[in-house]
Order: structure tokens, then C-alpha cells, then sequence
């Protein structure tokens, strides 16, 4: 994805007397309305983890294990006679939660170094984007893995490399954008002013930043998740017991011939959240910037 493609013009940018037509516009979308739908849905089931789980995701019954699908476990159990659709539900809180501070993790980061960059000297900006580039050159599975071999897997680790994997994303866009922004008339009156660089970035660039910044989250998700649960199946993510995707798919491909069930079910919502938010996404690009829409397609 481009910068050129998460440019929202100024005239454009989301404010509070446009968020009702930008809601419009996104549910007047068939993707749009359905990935919005299944995202809140996801995020139901998250919030309400505890409430929505017919069973402990975590309690061990051997008696009952690699059951199949059924109406007391409605998609059977795993190897360790535990409620699939339980774990899964844990595992739906466990994906949000790390995709959330991940995402929200590079956002910050990203957001504080393009303003720097985009807003200082010419020397800061060259030192932030050699930086920049560089850990954006980083294998990222070779990088996680190194992190996760000194720190240790931990949802803390977790969520430091994907926000150091991520935030040169960020940091791309806004200083791009930033570098645009800063020449016009708005922020030149603010800057002859005294206006200080927080002001600046605070009042005047950062409304300006939200549509691209938005849309990026939501394209970034899905590979939040997969990282997450790329790690979890290789045992250096979410640790056992606590429910994951990840550890889910791994411990069925371990049963796969005995109980495909278990794999599969912790396959699907990898899938489907990846679909949803990636088409939420650009659903949330077109309703931000319904002149360039057609464009693009």
C-alpha cells in the first residue's frame, strides 16, 4: 500500500459535523456494513469473554478429549478434553488485546517521530529516516525471534516487536503528510505566531492525520493478528494455558488426523478477522475519500 493511497485531503479530513455522512457512506457499502458488523462482533465476544464462554477455557477434563462437535461442546473439545469454542472465545480477547496495543504502540511511536521529523531540521530528519529504514530492512521473523530468545515469550515481547515492526508504517505517513501540511497557510499564520511544535502538531496537523492513520490501523490489524499467532504456533508467543489462535492451531495440527476439528476451528477466525478488517479498511479509505474512490477501482 502507497502513501499516495492513504492521502486524505485536507478539505476531506474527519471532523465531527462529517462523521455521520462518513458513517453513511461506510454503511452504504455491502463490505463495508459486513466487515464493520463482524469486527464489532468480534469485539463483543472479546469484552464479554467471561460471560459469553459456556465453559472454563482452561479446565482440564481427560475423560472427555478430542470430542467431536456436539450439543453439550458445540465444537468439541482438544487433547486436553478443554472446551474449543471456549478457547476460542479466549482467544478472540487474546488476538485483540495484542493487536490493539500493538497497533496502538506503533501509532504513538510512528506519530512522535514523523512530527519530529517532518517539523525539525534538516539533520533530525535525516538521522530519524536513516533510522527509520533501517529497522524497516530487518527480516521481521528473524527480529522476533531474536527478541523473543533474549526477553523471553511474554505478551509484554509480543507487543514490543510488533509496535517496533510496525511503527516505521507510521512514521512513513506522517511525516509524508506532515511535510505537505507544514507549508500551508494554517500553519505558517500558527508558526509566525510562536506557536510551539506540540501546538502545531496538536491542533493543526494532527486533525489532518487521523483518515490515513485510521485507515492504516485497520489494514495493520490483520498482520497483528498473524504475527501474534505466527509466533503463538511456533511456542514464542502466548504461552500455554491462556487461549490463542496461534497455540490453538498448532496443538490441532498435532491432532489433525484424530481430531481435525480443533485446527480448523482455530484456523477460521485467523481467516475471517484477516478478511474483515481488511476490507473494513478499504471501505474506511473510500468513505474518507469518496472522490478518489473511483479512481481505485
Amino acid at each position: 500500500m502507497t502513501d499516495a493511497s492513504l492521502a486524505v485531503p485536507r478539505s476531506r479530513r474527519p471532523s465531527l459535523g462529517q462523521s455521520g455522512a462518513i458513517l453513511r457512506r461506510l454503511a452504504s457499502s455491502p463490505a463495508g456494513a459486513i466487515s464493520l458488523g463482524f469486527i464489532l462482533l468480534l469485539f463483543a465476544v472479546a469484552i464479554f469473554a467471561p460471560l459469553v464462554a459456556p465453559f472454563d477455557p482452561i479446565a482440564i477434563a481427560p475423560r472427555d478429549r478430542m470430542q467431536p462437535p456436539s450439543a453439550v461442546h458445540w465444537l468439541g473439545t482438544d487433547q486436553l478434553g478443554r472446551d474449543v469454542l471456549s478457547r476460542l472465545i479466549f482467544g478472540t480477547r487474546t488476538a485483540l488485546q495484542v493487536a490493539l496495543a500493538g497497533t496502538g504502540g506503533a501509532f504513538l511511536v510512528g506519530m512522535c517521530l514523523g512530527m519530529v521529523s517532518g517539523l525539525g531540521p534538516k539533520w533530525i530528519d535525516s538521522l530519524l529516516v536513516l533510522l527509520n529504514d533501517s529497522l524497516k530492512a530487518l527480516p521481521l521473523i528473524l527480529f522476533a525471534l531474536a527478541l523473543v530468545s533474549i526477553y523471553g515469550p511474554s505478551m509484554v515481547t509480543l507487543g514490543v516487536i510488533i509496535t517496533l515492526s510496525m511503527a516505521p508504517g507510521y512514521f512513513r505517513v506522517v511525516r509524508n503528510q506532515v511535510l505537505v501540511l507544514r507549508n500551508a497557510d494554517y500553519v505558517v499564520a500558527a508558526q509566525a505566531m510562536g506557536a510551539s511544535w506540540l501546538r502545531q502538531s496538536m491542533t493543526h496537523l494532527l486533525p489532518n492525520l487521523i483518515g490515513p492513520i485510521l485507515v492504516l490501523i485497520a489494514m495493520d490489524i490483520p498482520a497483528v493478528i498473524g504475527i501474534e499467532s505466527g509466533l503463538s504456533f511456533l511456542g514464542q508467543g502466548v504461552q500455554p494455558p491462556n487461549a490463542s489462535w496461534g497455540t490453538m492451531l498448532s496443538e490441532g495440527y498435532a491432532y489433525l488426523r484424530q481430531a481435525p476439528h480443533i485446527a480448523l476451528t482455530a484456523g477460521a477466525p485467523i481467516v475471517l478477522a484477516t478478511i474483515a478488517f481488511t476490507f473494513f479498511g478499504e471501505a474506511l479509505r473510500d468513505a474518507l475519500d469518496p472522490r478518489g474512490a473511483g479512481d481505485r477501482r
